[in-house]
């Protein structure tokens, strides 16, 4: 990590997220076909910062959910993109979810950045589960990349109900440090190195801003993750604890970032529940 004072990088709202009142609203919705029958699945478009922006809209088919769950997926670009099969998942566990593709995806309008103005994006989906009818609290739940967006979003409401990161960024110094395969996305996207522009970095990295944070934290990971390692993990762990933040953690040690089929089903289960604990 940088060693300039963090003082001088950063203040009370990391990046200047473009934000509009039209942020959340419904422009379009098509049916999608649903792998879960217990399940219905659309596609929706709506505002973000004055973009046309996609995602997917996953409801069981029973009951009117209370609880809406903000799916924030990992990647960028063509890697990582939202899967119906899984935000079925979580809508089969009784929650209404919703899965933003991000700008610039499955036409959506803007460019990805890697958790800077995109984070709007999420933002934005968050607003759009609270005016769905029914909702009364939105739980928010990111995977890799994803993880960096929901600490933002939990950051940016304090009123999340709760915030899960799975295998999940939380330090864009180390993700620059520890991945040399996407350091020339992220000089693109951000503008250059962290030795050039530390200030960049910084406002990317919600560790520094965690002091907003309301909502209880559940942190999973793997110790064996190559793609996000577990010292992103420790570190969010560590700066919440130091912030006397509610905060919960689940380490695999056999675990890389990808978890086995049936630990995954298992863990899905238990993280819902633990959800729903906290919202009691």
């Amino acid at each position: 990590m940088c060693e300039c004072p963090v003082s001088k990088f950063i203040n009370s709202e990391g990046i200047n997220v473009p934000m509009s009142k039209d942020n959340g609203k419904i422009i379009a919705t098509q049916r999608f076909p649903s792998p879960n029958p217990q399940v219905k699945i659309k596609v929706i478009a709506y505002l973000s910062s004055g973009l046309k922006v996609k995602g997917m809209l996953a409801e069981p088919n029973y009951g009117q959910p209370q609880d809406g769950f903000l799916y924030l997926r990992g990647g960028i670009k063509s890697v990582g993109m939202v899967r119906p099969a899984r935000i079925a998942q979580f809508a089969s566990e009784g929650f209404t979810v919703f899965a933003p593709f991000y700008r610039g995806k499955q036409g959506g309008e803007g460019n990805e950045d890697y958790g800077g103005a995109d984070r709007a994006d999420a933002f934005s989906a968050f607003l759009l589960l609270q005016a769905l009818p029914g909702i009364k609290r939105v739980h928010v739940f990111g995977f890799s990349r994803g993880g960096l967006m929901a600490l933002w979003t939990a950051i940016h409401f304090p009123e999340t109900a709760t915030c899960v990161t799975w295998g999940g960024v939380s330090d864009m110094f180390l993700t620059y440090t520890e991945r040399q395969d996407l350091r020339r996305m992220l000089k693109r996207v951000i503008g250059g190195t962290p030795a050039k522009y530390p200030e960049k970095y910084y406002q990317r990295t919600p560790l520094f801003y965690l002091d907003s944070i309301k909502s209880p934290v559940l942190i999973i990971h793997g110790v064996r993750d190559q793609n996000v390692s577990v010292k992103h993990a420790y570190r969010l762990e560590n700066r919440l604890k130091s912030l006397h933040k509610k905060v919960e953690c689940w380490y695999f040690e056999t675990f890389p970032h990808y978890f086995p089929p049936k630990s995954n089903r298992n863990i899905v289960r238990d993280l819902t529940k633990w959800m729903k604990r906290q919202s009691q």
